[in-house]
């Protein structure tokens, strides 16, 4: 090639490279949710503009483009279908309530209302929780809906795979929901093929799908949902894989938990699959919607889905809300604990005004960066006189809070800027006193096996202090 032509060819793309720099830049400006956020982006783009923009086009996005269309659709349909079984729903629904944010604001937030009559069962760890979901899905006869952030095909794969295939060959609708990169082989396994062959419906959630969201790497779906026959729903922060049984020897023991819930609450979850259905094929979840979920306890349960479509950021705010109105304690657990700086406030002002502020992390995260982080944020809570415990003997994955007496959430959303923002996630809200003693009673057991952070446990050598404030700067990605 003549050398003219090429160092014009250069010269050409070095100057569309800071065009679209420029471009990214007042994007990420008007666009990115946070402050830090968009100023590291912009100062990037406008830097380093050769590896900034593709990274931006790659990761930079947090809002989802298409998925809310589908989302307004699937919500009217199911207000359509709450006024066709009023016999069994609407008497349930807890009416909107000005002075409790669990019928207010939470409510708002949630797109959907709280319902009375139902039963929760608190699952703790892998074996319980595997065990009531294979029973569940052994006694489905009509339909299985099941969607999993991780799905391996692995003896635990292939144990409630199996169960599956034997309920699909005997005419019982499955339909398989899975995130293509958090099971990113998944697709090419012996388990999908059998899992095909039998007439399952199986198919990724297609997070990439829509004009805007081809190079879109950003988004993940987190979501563990099961639901058979519309009587019974599991929601957790179990995936699907020998890990979760601690069967794998590099991790050890796997400290999680679930829930099993019946009643009017487990068509809320339907709904939030039906969406994810609807995004991922195109086509709606054709499944005979009867719910016969009457009164099944006495725990009023409100579904609370989040995801990067929406105008709020819902985690965040259900969070915030709860901490605002802790009056006795608020206790959090957490694998991944990087807050952004209204919570770490709300935290600190519950403290300061005599709540029991306690946060339970893993003392052996499974990334050194999000190591670093913790470190940086428990160096904050502490002199408020917020306490931090340090799981010990394993890796603790739950998403658990509770709220005084009553109020306690379990589910798949992490206490960080990805489920915060970039992820779809689901949390089943528990309004609830004796639940929530089950719940107050599970994290005083994991506080007995944690080490309890001190104000001296918090290094201050310059290489650790260096090494906490870059951690913190990379918060908005972790």
């Amino acid at each position: 090639m003549d050398i003219i032509l090429l160092t014009e060819i250069i010269a050409v793309t070095l100057v569309l490279f800071h065009l679209l720099g420029i471009v990214s830049a007042v994007e990420a400006i008007i666009k990115v949710r946070t402050a830090q956020g968009a100023i590291a982006w912009a100062i990037s783009l406008l830097t380093f503009p050769y590896l900034a923009v593709p990274c931006y086009w790659v990761f930079g996005r947090n809002r989802f483009d298409g998925y809310l269309e589908q989302r307004d659709q699937i919500r009217q349909e199911s207000q359509e279908l709450i006024e066709q079984t009023s016999n069994t729903v609407e008497q349930h629904i807890i009416p909107r309530c000005s002075e409790n944010s669990f019928t207010s604001t939470l409510y708002e937030l949630a797109r959907m209302p709280a319902t009375s009559g139902n039963s929760v069962e608190l699952l703790i760890n892998g074996e319980q929780t595997f065990d009531s979901i294979a029973q569940g899905l052994a006694s489905a006869e009509k339909y299985i809906l099941f969607e999993f952030y991780i799905l391996r095909d692995d003896e635990l794969g292939q144990r409630l795979g199996n169960i599956m295939i034997e309920k699909a060959q005997a005419g019982i609708k499955v339909k398989i929901l899975y995130d293509e990169i958090g099971s990113r082989t998944f697709h090419k396994t012996a388990l999908h093929k059998d899992m095909k062959t039998a007439g399952i419906k199986v198919e990724p959630f297609n997070t990439t799908q829509g004009r805007r969201n081809r190079f879109q790497l950003n988004f993940r779906n987190h979501r563990k949902i099961v639901v058979v026959d519309g009587l019974v729903a599991w929601i957790g922060g179990h995936n699907v894989g020998r890990e979760y049984l601690g069967l794998d020897k590099k991790v050890g023991h796997w400290r999680d938990t679930h829930t099993r819930i019946e009643g009017p609450a487990v068509l809320g979850v339907e709904i939030v699959f039906s969406t994810d259905w609807r995004w991922a094929t195109r086509k709606p979840l054709s499944i005979e919607w009867d719910p016969v979920s009457t009164h099944r306890g006495h725990c009023n349960a409100l579904v609370f889905p989040s995801d990067p479509a929406s105008q709020f950021e819902e985690t965040g705010l259900m969070y915030h809300q709860l901490i605002v109105d802790a009056r006795k304690r608020i206790w959090i657990a957490s694998p991944y604990f990087v807050p952004d700086r209204s919570i770490i406030s709300a935290l600190q002002l519950a403290a300061l005004r005599g709540v029991d502020v306690r946060v339970i992390i893993p003392d052996e995260p499974d990334k050194r960066i999000v190591a670093m982080a913790n470190w940086s944020y428990t160096k904050e809570l502490l002199p408020a006189g917020i306490k931090v415990y340090r799981y010990q003997g394993g890796f603790m994955h739950q998403k658990v809070l509770l709220m005084d007496d009553r109020i306690s959430g379990v589910g798949t959303a992490n206490f960080d800027n990805r489920s915060f923002r970039l992820n779809f996630e689901i949390t089943m809200l528990i309004d609830n006193p004796d639940f929530a003693k089950q719940i107050s009673d599970m994290l005083e057991a994991d506080m007995q096996h944690s080490r309890k952070v001190y104000k001296e446990d918090v290094k201050t050598s310059l290489p650790w202090l260096v090494a906490m404030g870059t951690a913190r700067l990379m918060s908005p990605l972790l």
